[in-house]
């Protein structure tokens, strides 16, 4: 399978160029890599990554009031590397990115890893965005939103939120990713 996987699912236009993005999403469920691809994407492509959760969560993991703002502000930009998510942002984003990559790695291989990840930074106490931590390990029963239940219950959403977005935004080309395999041979042949 070729590096970048277009299919019928996902419509895309495998003529356009993707060497040379500028304006990228990288959508997947938690887990998936998506801050880990957009941090080193930014690298490669030498655009800032601001990652998407460090605008959203505010002291106490309140949304903070000016997140919407400051995603315009964002997109805005000249060039730029984040994550696809949150309801509201991703349409602003979306109408400005000029590449959507979805991270589609087996659901076992992303919930493997987000539980690793919370698990990791709630016993080391890991600082998160604005000065969060993790909450405590029990919050997995009492909390409808915890990132790991979240993932489990939002693990089919891309399915339809990309095709979607793609045929929402025809100028917006599409990367389908299904293994680490080719998100490291789409990451080298933007090099």
């Amino acid at each position: 399978m070729s590096p970048i996987a277009y299919d019928s699912a996902v419509p895309t236009d495998p003529d356009l160029p993707t060497a040379c993005p500028r304006r990228v999403l990288v959508a997947g469920l938690s887990g998936s890599g998506k801050t880990t691809l957009a941090a080193r994407l930014a690298e490669v492509l030498e655009v800032p990554h601001v990652e998407l959760d460090s605008l959203h969560h505010g002291p106490g993991w309140v949304p903070q009031p000016t997140f919407l703002d400051d995603v315009r502000e964002l997109a805005s930009r000249e060039a730029w590397v984040t994550e696809w998510q949150y309801a509201a942002a991703r349409p602003l984003l979306a109408g400005r990115a000029d590449t959507l990559v979805w991270l589609d790695l087996p659901f076992r291989v992303s919930l493997t890893r987000v539980v690793r990840r919370t698990l990791r930074r709630r016993i080391r106490h890991e600082v998160l965005w604005n000065g969060n931590v993790e909450p405590p390990l029990h919050t997995f029963f009492t909390d409808r939103e915890h990132v790991v239940r979240y993932s489990v219950a939002t693990r089919h959403k891309y399915a339809t939120l990309v095709p979607t977005a793609l045929e929402t935004h025809p100028l917006l080309t599409g990367v389908h990713l299904r293994s680490g395999t080719e998100v490291a041979a789409w990451v080298t042949s933007l090099h």
